[in-house]
């Protein structure tokens, strides 16, 4: 796909991986739709960014609430017409030992890593399928391949996430919808500082035996997929720490 005038709605843009894919897209002339929660942070980033060749429009979007995600992809067709690649990125990672039941904290992680998704696919699909021309992808995890200690909620919001993508390939593969899932190793961004499990903050006091990828490394990787000629799928994509 041709970036330049198409339009990309990106959440979980106001940091990490949603920020640096904006900021990739928009150099290639994109029209790029900022969402995220915290407003301020996206003004940030738009005034950044607005030096780019590429039109920045932003909207405050909790990813929780359908409503949000419905009004989101409404305000990116009235701004840019139609939209062309929707990034399902935003997330959480409160990793956590189950024993210490930080029961709010997997709720948290379903509304947004898997309800998320699912209110993304749902407002954006039938336009794109309308059109017969779009790209879907969704931020999974190499956790949505394998589970870890500490990581067993997670693991299961990143499994379903990868799972649901899969699902929606299959559905659409007689349309020229195309769907991507964005596997990342460990990278360096805020995901970590939501973890509140004092077991899992003592353990992670030594450090990682690897250096993590920066969201530029995964911007890349998203760009790669939604870059590729219209007849060429890249159902998924896996980056890592080449020594993870």
């Amino acid at each position: 796909m041709e970036l330049k005038n198409k339009t990309v709605v990106i959440t979980g843009a106001s940091s990490g991986i949603g920020e640096s894919t904006a900021e990739r897209f928009v150099k290639e002339g994109a029209n790029v739709v900022l969402a995220a929660r915290r407003q301020e942070r996206l003004e940030e980033i738009k005034k950044r960014l607005d030096a780019y060749e590429g039109k920045i429009a932003i909207k405050t979007t909790d990813v929780t609430s359908r409503q949000e995600v419905e009004d989101l992809i409404q305000y990116a067709i009235g701004e840019f017409n139609q939209v062309d690649v929707l990034f399902n990125n935003a997330g959480l990672m409160p990793l956590s030992y189950m024993k210490n039941t930080k029961v709010d904290e997997w709720e948290r992680m379903v509304d947004v890593n898997v309800k998320g998704v699912l209110y993304g696919i749902g407002a954006v699909l039938p336009h794109m399928i309308e059109r017969n021309e779009g790209h879907i992808l969704t931020t999974s995890s190499v956790a949505g391949h394998e589970v870890f200690p500490t990581g067993a909620v997670y693991s299961g919001t990143k499994f379903a996430a990868r799972v649901i993508m899969e699902g929606l390939a299959k559905e659409v593969k007689n349309t020229d919808v195309r769907t991507t899932s964005i596997s990342p190793g460990v990278v360096d961004t805020e995901l970590m500082t939501t973890i509140t499990d004092e077991e899992v903050l003592n353990k992670q006091k030594g450090g990682m035996p690897f250096t993590p990828l920066k969201g530029t490394d995964i911007a890349e990787a998203v760009y790669y997929a939604v870059s590729q000629p219209k007849n060429v799928d890249i159902n998924e994509v896996i980056v890592r720490p080449n020594n993870q």
